[in-house]
């Protein structure tokens, strides 16, 4: 009988942050409390996986704002993407945003966000840890899938014999960290239970992302918004992108770690088209909402 061939395994040398395995996530759960995670820069993940010829939704590493560093034990095409770091092996700088081929047993390490907040690295045959319920996605709220990443942590690396070719060498075109995070919203369901002076201050006013953001919402801070009604609302389900005002009136913009049913009013939701530049929107950046 022949054994099983060994799994080649990427072991993190340094965690970061919050360094977290991603993919395209688990839509369709939520009517179980299952929210969706993934990659929160959905467009810069996509990007990363193609680059080394993966699928879209093979998973990659998330990191926040510290990068991390990894090893792997066999030689891979690696690419660094998202937030623009200083990307390096073995100490010797290499290409950001680019496949770039790591020898076995080299540190791989991205380096702090100079631009952005989150990075990705994809690797040619992606990351292979158990999926839960179809997903490799950490989920920070559920504590389903893998747990963020610690030091000494090994991860199986995917079979690259199936990836297609990267594409050509030319440079690609990352998106742009915003400046200014402009926000479309879609009013509702519960924008009745605030005054018309908040509406018009959720539309006008000028905000910034708080410090206090994470996976689960981007939270801000700026002038609070005036309920009309001051009783109780039943829990509702939650979608991504949902806009709710907790009882200190400041907006929270709900991300791909959000819970499933919440009992705070949603004044508007975000269209999750519009997402992709709140991941990427460091503490203090400028933020607008607008109607949709």
């Amino acid at each position: 009988m022949t054994p099983p061939p060994a799994v080649s395994r990427l072991y993190v040398v340094r965690a970061g942050a919050l360094t977290t395995v991603q993919d395209a996530g688990r839509p369709g759960w939520a009517h179980l409390g299952v929210g969706r995670a993934g990659a929160l820069d959905a467009p810069a993940a996509r990007l990363a996986n193609r680059l080394v010829g993966n699928p879209p939704d093979a998973a990659v590493l998330e990191t926040t704002l510290t990068g991390c560093a990894v090893r792997p034990d066999r030689p891979v095409v690696a690419v660094v993407g998202g937030a623009g770091c200083r990307v390096t092996v073995d100490g010797r700088p290499v290409a950001w945003g680019a496949p770039v081929r790591v020898p076995s047993g080299a540190v791989l390490e991205a380096g702090p966000a100079v631009n952005g907040l989150r990075g990705y690295l994809a690797f040619a045959g992606g990351l292979a840890p158990e999926p839960v319920l179809g997903s490799r996605s950490a989920d920070l709220l559920s504590g389903l899938g893998p747990p963020p990443l610690s030091e000494g942590d090994a991860l199986p690396l995917g079979d690259p014999a199936g990836c297609g070719p990267p594409p050509p060498g030319d440079p690609v075109p990352w998106p742009g960290t915003p400046a200014e995070l402009v926000l479309p919203v879609h009013p509702g369901p519960r924008h009745d239970w605030f005054t018309e002076a908040a509406l018009r201050t959720l539309l006008t006013a000028a905000y910034r992302v708080s410090p206090h953001s994470n996976r689960i919402g981007l939270r801000t801070e700026g002038p609070a918004l005036e309920r009309s009604r001051t009783d109780e609302l039943p829990s509702e389900g939650m979608v991504l992108g949902a806009v709710q005002v907790p009882p200190d009136g400041r907006p929270v913009v709900f991300l791909n770690d959000h819970p499933t049913t919440g009992g705070y009013p949603v004044v508007g939701v975000v269209p999750e088209r519009a997402l992709a530049a709140a991941a990427q929107a460091v503490p203090g950046t400028p933020l607008r909402f607008v109607r949709a």
